[in-house]
C-alpha cells in the first residue's frame, strides 16, 4: 500500500469522533472527517494543524442525506480510490422516554441516523473498502440493555448494529476486518444531558478513550 492509510471518521466534530480523527491524523493517516457541525469540524482542523499532524478533508453533512453520502464516496474514490478505514461515532441520543410514552418523531429521526444512517455508511462505502489491501472497520456498542428509559435510543443503536454485524459476516472473506468496541464512559455533552450532576473527572477523557479505538485498528 503506497502512502498514507486512509480514514472516514464519522461524529469528527466532537466528543470521541474528534479525539479518534486526531489521533489517526497524528500517525500520519489522511482523515476524511464527517460531521453535522461545520465549526466542530474547523476545530478538530485547528487542532490536527497545532498537532503537526496530516490536515483532515473536512465533511458537513447529514449521514442521512443519501445523495451527499454518494458524493461524499465519489469524492474519495476520485482522490484515493480505496478506503483503509471507518470508524463510526455519529449517534443521536434521543430523549430518555418511557416505552409507553416514546415520541413517534423522535423515534423516527433515532431509526434515520442509528439504523438506516449505518446501512447507508456501508452501501456507499463498501466499494472504497473492497479496494483497499488491509480494510478495517470499528462500531461503537454501548450498555443501555433493557434498561429503563433508554429504549428509544438503544433500539435504533442495535438496528444499526444488526446492519453492521451482519456486514461483518458477509464482507469476513472478502479481507474486509469489521470490529465492534465499547468504549468507557466520557465526559462528552451527550453524557452530559443524561447525567447531569455527574462528576465528570471519574470518567475517562476521550482521547485515552481514543487509544482503545486506535488499539482496536492495530490488532
Amino acid at each position: 500500500m503506497s502512502g498514507p492509510r486512509i480514514a472516514l471518521v464519522t461524529g469528527a466534530s466532537r466528543g470521541l469522533g474528534f479525539a479518534v480523527a486526531r489521533a489517526l491524523a497524528s500517525q500520519d493517516v489522511q482523515v476524511w472527517a464527517m460531521a453535522r457541525t461545520q465549526g466542530g469540524l474547523e476545530d478538530l482542523d485547528d487542532r490536527i494543524g497545532e498537532d503537526g499532524g496530516l490536515r483532515p478533508t473536512l465533511l458537513p453533512m447529514d449521514i442521512t442525506d443519501g445523495d451527499a453520502m454518494e458524493r461524499m464516496a465519489e469524492a474519495i474514490h476520485q482522490r484515493h480510490g480505496r478506503l483503509d478505514t471507518l470508524v463510526h461515532c455519529a449517534i443521536h441520543a434521543s430523549r430518555l422516554s418511557p416505552v409507553v410514552h416514546a415520541d413517534p418523531k423522535e423515534m423516527d429521526k433515532a431509526f434515520a441516523i442509528n439504523a438506516r444512517g449505518v446501512q447507508t455508511l456501508l452501501r456507499v462505502t463498501d466499494p472504497l473498502l473492497s479496494a483497499s489491501e488491509d480494510a478495517r472497520a470499528v462500531f461503537m456498542t454501548d450498555s443501555f440493555e433493557g434498561k429503563a428509559l433508554w429504549s428509544p435510543y438503544h433500539a435504533a443503536k442495535e438496528a444499526g448494529l444488526a446492519f453492521a454485524r451482519a456486514y461483518a459476516a458477509e464482507r469476513q472473506k472478502a479481507g474486509i476486518r469489521v470490529d465492534f468496541h465499547r468504549p468507557p464512559p466520557m465526559p462528552t455533552a451527550m453524557r452530559g444531558r443524561f447525567y447531569p450532576g455527574e462528576d465528570n473527572t471519574k470518567l475517562t477523557p476521550c482521547a485515552e478513550a481514543a487509544q482503545g479505538v486506535v488499539s482496536v485498528l492495530r490488532a
